[in-house]
Order: C-alpha cells, then sequence, then structure tokens
C-alpha cells in the first residue's frame, strides 16, 4: 500500500513472505483485539499475505473483512491465504491508501498493520482512514520503529544491515521509525481521540533466532531490499554477503537476542 510515489522496501519474495506469514492477530494486533465483536465491518489496509486478515476475519464474522493492497499479485497473497482457510467473509479489492476507493463511513473498524511507514504521505493516509470510517467506529495502526531495533551480542554486520535498510527505505519515499510518529500523523489526520500503547517482538530462541536471522540472511541477498541496494548504489553484493554473513554468525550465538518495539495508535472517530 504504497502509493504510486513509493517503492515497497520489502518486496514479495519467499525469503520475506516466510516472515510476514508468521504474522498472526494475536502477536501483531493484540492492542485492537479488545475492541473486535461479531458482526462488524472491518477494511484491513496493505493486508500482505492476509493472515492476520483471516485472523480479524474470524473475530468479526459474520461481519465482512476488506482486505486492500496496491495491486493485484499483492492480493493474490490474501485471496490463496482465505481459499486456504476457508474464509467466507473476506473480500479483496485493489486500492491505494491515499485514495480509497470506498464511500464515507462504510467501515467500523479500519486497521493498517505497518503499512504506514511503507506509504508516501502517512497523514492522508491515515485521513482516508478516517473517511471511510463511520462515525464512533475505530481506525488502529501499527508499525515498528527501526531505530529502536536493539540486539546482543554486538555484531558489525547487523549495524550495517540496520543503516542501510533505513537509507534504503528513505530512499523508496518511506520512513522506517514510523513507530514514533504515528502519534503525531494521527493528529495531522484530524483526530483527537487517540490513545498511543506500544508492544515488542523479541527473538532469542533457537527456533526463532533461525527464522527471525535466516529470513533477514536470505533476505539480504534476494529481495527487494537487496534489489534496492544494488540498483541505489548504496552496497555491493560483497556488502550485502557480509551482511547476511553476519546474520547466520548472530543465528549461532547461544546467547542472541534481538528484539523490536511497535507503536500502535487506536483513533477514535
Amino acid at each position: 500500500m504504497n502509493g504510486d510515489e513509493t517503492v515497497y522496501t520489502h518486496g514479495h519474495d519467499e525469503s520475506v513472505l516466510r516472515n510476514h506469514r508468521w504474522r498472526t492477530a494475536e502477536n501483531s494486533a493484540g492492542y485492537l483485539l479488545p475492541h473486535l465483536r461479531a458482526g462488524m465491518t472491518l477494511l484491513d489496509v496493505g493486508c500482505g499475505p492476509g493472515t492476520i486478515t483471516a485472523d480479524l476475519a474470524g473475530l468479526v464474522a459474520p461481519g465482512i473483512v476488506t482486505a486492500v493492497e496496491m495491486n493485484e499479485e499483492a492480493l493474490s497473497l490474501a485471496r490463496n491465504e482465505f481459499a486456504k482457510r476457508g474464509v467466507p467473509n473476506a473480500l479483496a479489492v485493489v486500492s491505494d491508501v491515499h485514495a480509497l476507493d470506498f464511500p464515507d463511513d462504510s467501515f467500523d473498524v479500519v486497521h493498517a498493520h505497518q503499512v504506514l511507514q511503507h506509504v508516501g504521505d502517512p497523514v492522508q493516509a491515515l485521513r482516508e482512514m478516517k473517511r471511510v470510517c463511520r462515525p464512533g467506529g475505530i481506525v488502529a495502526a501499527r508499525d515498528a520503529d527501526y531505530g529502536t531495533f536493539t540486539w546482543f551480542p554486538a555484531t558489525p554486520e547487523l549495524d550495517e544491515w540496520l543503516t542501510l535498510y533505513e537509507n534504503i527505505a528513505r530512499a523508496n519515499g518511506g520512513e522506517p521509525d514510523a513507530g514514533r510518529r504515528l502519534r503525531a500523523w494521527a493528529h495531522g489526520a484530524g483526530f483527537g481521540d487517540v490513545v498511543n500503547t506500544a508492544s515488542t517482538w523479541c527473538f532469542s530462541s533457537d527456533e526463532d533466532r533461525e527464522w527471525w536471522g535466516g529470513s533477514w540472511a536470505d533476505r539480504s541477498l534476494q529481495s527487494n531490499y537487496a534489489d534496492r541496494a544494488l540498483e541505489l548504489g548504496l552496497a555491493t553484493e560483497a556488502d550485502l554477503e557480509r551482511i547476511a554473513a553476519g546474520w547466520r554468525s548472530w543465528v549461532r550465538e547461544d546467547d542472541g537476542w534481538f528484539a523490536l518495539l511497535h507503536s500502535e495508535i487506536l483513533c477514535r472517530v
């Protein structure tokens, strides 16, 4: 859900999808779940592979969930997930979050997970999310803040990875340190009632390190992130090989630990 003026930093390679398909409503939208009830209509903006969307559809059934992505290729991932799970109450629509193709006051809940960090104008995106949400409804968004990412042990290649990622994301038109800005963006979009919270993901077990670090090792060599690093002249193939090797080294550390902070906003319309 980037709009024409941005490039989606992650892309949709299998190395990325392996990570994104891990996401559930419980581990990625827990702040929103107490506010959902059966029969609600919900718009999921930038639904990605649809794992969170499918969970949300189960929670608001028989209410309808509408999943939105920036193009048919991206949306096909969610459609496949809905078909695999047999989700009967989910629709999939191509639309741009900067100008959503829905009438005013269409949904009880409008949700976006890890989307605003990638769009060209997050305040306009939130204005649109507000416009299509019914009075009394909720606009909910959760975004990471890359500047808060921390890990142990010190691994210079991960420092290099983080700096490179932030440079690529900003060159693509996004804001990787979106989390700290969500409240300000919501106020800029005209919301007066904004509840702002935070939550974390933490990866430290052998299995978690292999999943998280292994994914980023692969993404450092084969993903839109890697392609853009080369295209923009921000890294060489040797740089990317070194970063990937650093991730694999971190995975093998028994004491390895990685944590990342997310900001969450619940906005009443």
